[in-house]
C-alpha cells in the first residue's frame, strides 16, 4: 500500500476554532493556548528534574480533561516515530530547541502493518522556545532533540486522554507498525 501526501492542509492555531466556542471539549486551540501559557511559567519549567541519561516528565493538569505533560529531554534524545491515535493534541518547546519530523500523509487508521509512503509526504520544522504546533487526529511523528550539550524541556497536552499510542519503525520510505501501547502500559 502507498501513501500520498495529505491534500488538505494542516490548520495553524490561529486556524483553529476559539476557545470560546460553545464546546465543552478543549480543541486543538485550547490545547495549543494552554501549553503556549504553560511554558511561559518559568518557575515551572525550571522545577522539572533533568536526568542526563533519559528523558523525565511531569503529569500536568490540561485544560477540560485533557492529558499533559511537562517533558525534559536530554542531548541526544526522541520519541522514535508514532502517533497519538484519536487524540488531538499540541505541544511546544519551553527551552531548547526541538526538531518534529512529520508525515502530512492520511494513513489508514487500522488493518496494515507494513505502508510504503510516496514522495513529498515527509515534513520537518524546528522548534525553539517558545515554538510549537496544534496537530489532529492520527498524526504521525518523531520528537528529537538533535543538540549535542543542551536539555529541552517542552509542554504536551492531548484530548481526549491518550487511549493509545501505535508506534513505528521507518526505515526509508517504509513505515512498519511495530506496537501499539495503551494506558496500562506506562503505568
Amino acid at each position: 500500500m502507498s501513501v500520498s501526501p495529505s491534500s488538505s492542509p494542516s490548520a495553524s492555531p490561529s486556524a483553529l476554532p476559539s476557545a470560546s466556542s460553545a464546546r465543552s471539549a478543549p480543541t486543538q486551540a485550547d490545547l495549543y493556548d494552554f501549553v503556549r501559557r504553560t511554558a511561559a511559567d518559568s518557575e515551572l519549567i525550571a522545577s522539572l528534574p533533568l536526568d542526563p541519561e533519559g528523558r523525565t516528565w511531569v503529569r500536568l493538569d490540561g485544560p477540560g480533561g485533557s492529558e499533559a505533560w511537562l517533558i525534559g529531554w536530554p542531548p541526544g534524545t526522541g520519541t522514535g516515530w508514532h502517533d497519538h491515535a484519536d487524540s488531538v493534541g499540541a505541544f511546544l518547546t519551553a527551552s531548547g530547541e526541538l526538531k518534529e519530523n512529520s508525515l502530512a500523509a492520511r494513513l489508514p487508521t487500522d488493518g496494515w502493518k507494513t505502508l510504503e509512503l510516496t514522495e513529498g509526504v515527509d515534513r520537518e520544522r524546528r522548534l525553539p522556545a517558545g515554538q510549537g504546533r496544534a496537530f489532529g487526529r492520527h498524526h504521525v511523528h518523531e520528537v528529537l532533540n538533535e543538540s549535542r550539550d543542551q536539555h529541552a524541556v517542552s509542554v504536551h497536552a492531548y484530548y481526549p486522554p491518550l487511549p493509545q499510542i501505535r508506534r513505528y519503525s521507518r526505515s526509508g520510505p517504509i513505515l512498519r507498525l511495530e506496537q501499539v501501547e495503551r494506558p496500562e502500559d506506562w503505568q
